[in-house]
């Protein structure tokens, strides 16, 4: 996989709370200079003036998933007027640690009808969770027809993307949802394991570090 390949399968992040609107029109442009497939950030940053070949991505229910079901719809429904293209979502991993799996099914299919055509993953925060607990909370995202599965926020205390979990994940999903590793990648050497094991995303914020080191 060469570099530019490599750029179109990343969401360019930053979700650091300190961001201002200056380093977010600073991410924009970096976005466009590395060939980024988009940008994620903040919900509170939308709307934002992106270069046309870069497509913008926000957070709901960030980072802990642990709000209400009707806050993350009304976050999500926001965050589509707001003029994201997709939305990263938490999911309750509280619930996924009881096995509430209908539940969690329940809840993205909210999200997901306040998003529309707007693309949806679910972050599974998979650091915490077994792998039975992965897989189960996979087949709840496709059964309430989100887009993509997610690893992690990059914010949980017990780790970020690993190979094991996406290759489980891609497993589980097969060809019929994206997969996107997120959360500790921060060499060339790593998005490309990640991508050998199945991710079609990857979410990085040492976007460029990644990149030169395939150059």
């Amino acid at each position: 996989m060469n570099r530019s390949e490599l750029a179109q399968l990343i969401d360019h992040t930053l979700l650091k709370p300190e961001s201002t609107r200056a380093d977010v029109l600073a991410l924009a442009a970096e976005a466009e200079s590395l060939g980024t497939y988009s940008i994620c950030v903040s919900p509170s940053m939308l709307p934002v003036d992106v270069p046309p070949t870069v497509k913008v991505a926000t957070v709901i229910g960030f980072p802990s998933g642990a709000v209400k079901t009707a806050v993350k719809v009304a976050e999500a429904r926001q965050a589509v007027a707001d003029g994201a293209d997709e939305v990263d979502m938490v999911q309750n991993i509280g619930w996924a640690k009881e096995h509430r799996f209908d539940d969690i099914a329940d809840e993205i299919a909210a999200v997901k009808g306040a998003c529309g055509s707007v693309l949806l993953k679910v972050i599974l925060e998979t650091a915490a969770l077994t792998d039975s607990e992965i897989v189960a909370c996979c087949e709840a995202a496709e059964k309430a027809g989100a887009d993509f599965v997610k690893t992690s926020t990059g914010f949980h205390p017990a780790g970020g993307a690993s190979v094991h979990a996406v290759s489980l994940m891609r497993e589980t999903v097969g060809e019929r949802l994206g997969v996107k590793a997120s959360g500790g990648i921060r060499d060339a050497e790593t998005a490309l394991a990640m991508v050998s094991a199945g991710a079609t995303r990857l979410g990085l914020s040492s976007s460029k570090a990644v990149l030169d080191g395939l150059a």
